[in-house]
Formats: structure tokens, sequence, C-alpha cells
């Protein structure tokens, strides 16, 4: 335990005033006692992983960081195999389940899987952070999402007795309600510290990858979507396509970022209908199936209740459709738009926890007062307002 340390040598965007105190917690029963301290005393505090999703502010915080530093990774029973009749052959690939402590680095987690022949994160690869961090975002790219491999998680919370003990729970991946970079826990329905993650992932007899469901990466590939290729030709593409975009962690200065600032905005179809042709967007939700009315009289009518579709948007094209071309920044700012993305602000040296946000509230601005759409930002900000 430190005490004082400051924010912005911890977090990937390197900024953040000094805590009034720091806990490394490296293994589950330090978590734990930290983790019953800080519920007791009510004081602020602020839960870590690997930093790559934490924008704080450059005041310090009269708080304590908790920063969950647990490894371990464990392969657990295989589930029950389907019945087969007497005879038959059983597949060439079967499932396999891994408990991962939450501290383990997720890119880490990702090559160990690669290299072990087991598909199914091979799209996630160049991700930073933590794996404790990954169900709260429910983290995706290039056609995966964590939705897709995770079974459940191990949760540090109170006792749902009412009690004011801590317990672990066993919580399953549908309990979570998994959305697009969304969850129960970052929603704060469910409260608590994540100590393991449990993924379902498939042991690949010829190494080949789940389908390719990204249009970008199957050309990168040179495949058509949903064809299976090799592990590490999947990993080493996504690594080349985020490396372009500035998104692994290096010495090029616009990866001194956390990664995508805004999500990509989810709008009605109708709403969508609206922008230019050129806009890029992808379905969502299913469009509504045709109602056949009765003819008889006599039968009441179905309600004509459908869910209404929605569309995804590319929250990096509203926003260079918006007037903000790559590098840009404020005058006299130390905070700057990715000289490669759009999506990224990143921090050209020095800059403060309020000069990303002042940036990040002019983008969502110039966004809403040409598009009427407004951007949500991803990463966790601590005493910032965005």
């Amino acid at each position: 335990m430190s005490e004082r340390r400051a924010l912005a040598d911890a977090t990937t965007m390197r900024v953040g005033g000094e805590a009034a105190r720091w806990i490394d917690a490296t293994t589950r029963d330090e978590v734990a006692e930290a983790y019953a301290e800080l519920l007791a005393t009510d004081e602020p505090h602020v839960l870590l992983g690997g930093g790559s999703n934490t924008v704080a502010s450059s005041d310090d915080f009269d708080g304590t960081v908790l920063r969950i530093a647990t490894r371990g990774i464990q392969e657990l029973p295989a589930p029950p195999a389907p019945h087969r009749p007497e005879g038959e052959e059983p597949p060439a690939d079967e499932s396999v389940v891994l408990r991962v402590e939450a501290g383990e680095g997720w890119d880490a987690l990702v090559a160990r899987t690669v290299a072990d022949g087991l598909a199914g994160l091979e799209a996630l690869s160049g991700i930073p952070g933590s794996v404790g961090a990954a169900p709260i975002q429910n983290i995706g790219a290039y056609g995966q999402e964590l939705a897709s491999t995770l079974h459940a998680i191990e949760l540090l919370c109170l006792d749902e007795s009412g009690a004011e003990t801590l317990e672990v729970r066993h919580v399953p991946a549908a309990e979570l309600r998994l959305g697009y970079r969304d969850s129960a826990l970052k929603r704060g329905d469910l409260r608590g510290v994540v100590l393991s993650v449990d993924l379902r992932l498939r042991r690949s007899a010829d190494r080949r990858s789940q389908p390719v469901a990204y249009q970008q990466l199957a050309t990168a590939l040179g495949v058509d979507l949903g064809t299976r290729v090799p592990l590490d030709d999947v990993r080493a593409s996504v690594l080349a396509l985020r490396t372009a975009k500035g998104m692994v962690l290096s010495d090029d200065p616009d990866s001194v970022s956390a990664g995508s600032f805004f999500t990509n905005p989810v709008v009605s179809a109708r709403f969508a209908g609206e922008l230019p042709k050129d806009a890029p967007r992808w379905s969502v939700a299913p469009e509504p199936s045709a109602t056949v009315l009765p003819l008889d009289a006599d039968t009441p009518v179905p309600s004509l209740d459908r869910p209404v579709p929605r569309v995804k948007l590319s929250a990096a094209w509203l926003i260079e459709q918006a007037g903000i071309e790559r590098g840009f920044a404020l005058p006299g700012s130390r905070a700057a738009v990715s000289s490669k993305h759009t999506l990224a602000l990143t921090n050209r040296g020095g800059a403060t926890g309020e000069e990303v946000a002042e940036l990040a509230r002019y983008v969502q601005m110039r966004v809403e007062n040409q598009f009427g759409v407004h951007l949500v930002p991803e990463p966790v900000l601590v005493g910032l307002v965005v």
C-alpha cells in the first residue's frame, strides 16, 4: 500500500491527480479486506484494473484507489458432453472453460488462448486493460464480443440477505444482461468487485478461428465473411489494424489514450434514414415481421406493437462529418483527437483530465449541433463531467 500515488501513473491516458490512499490487492483476501473496509467507512473510492478505461481529474482524489492485481488462470472441469449414439465418433473440437482472475492482463490472456489453440477471443487481441473490467464494458471489436464467450463471473458483493457482510456470488452471464458496451455491472444494477471471469472457449483441432464476422478484418485477411482462418492470422491482422489506428499500447503518441472515447450511438431506423446515404450504419434489431389481420370481425385484432428497429451509427463518421479532423486540438490545449482515428482522444504530453473533458464536450457539441446525436463517453470518468 502506498499512501499517495497519482492516477496518471496507472492509467493509459496518463491523467489524474494523487489519491489520498492507494491499495494494490494481489490476493483475493486482500481484495476482500480492503473492499470491506471501504464499504464500512463509506469513503470515496475507485476500483481500478489496468487503467485503460479510466479518465480522471487532475485534482487530487480525497479517497482510496483499490487496484485489483490478482493473478491466475485455471481450466475448469469440462462441461458434460451431449449424448451421442453408440459408436458415433466425438467431435474434433471441444468446449473448454477457463477461470481467469480479475487482475490478469486481457491481451496476455488472448495471446495465451491463441497459442493454446482455443478459439473465441482472437478478434479481441490488442485491447488493453484487465480481465476483471471486460464484463463491465462487454468489450468487443472486429465482430467479437465478450458476451459470446462469457460463461459466468465471481462477484464479491454484499450478502443478499441484507446482512452487512460480503459474500462471493457465482453470477451466470445471463444475469449480467450484457449489451453493447453495457452490463448490469456498469449500470449499477449489480454492485461489487469482479474476482474472476469464466470463459467458454472452443479447443480447435485445426487451430482455426471462429467464423470471421467483420468486413474490415475479412478484407485484411483476404477471405469472405464467415470463413474460419488460422488463429494466429486473426490475431496478427487485428493487432495490425489496431496499431494503424493507434489503438495498441506502444511508444506511439496516439496510444496515450483511453481507446475509443465514445460509443457508437444506437438510434431508431427512422432517425438513421434521415442521415446522409453514405453514413455507415448497422442493424442491431430485426425488422418487424408482417402482421396478418383476421377477416373474421368477431376475432380480436392482435396488437400491432413491435420493437422499434434500431440502428448503430459510426461515431467516428459523425465526428469527422461534424468538421473535427484527425489531430484536432482546442487552442492552447494539450489534449487532441488522435492523428490516426477520430474516435480516440489523446494526451499529447502534460494534458490534464480537465483538458481531455473539455475536448470531449466540444466534440459532443459539434456532433449534436450537426446531427442531433448525443455521443456517450465510453471511459469511466473520475471527478470529470462530459
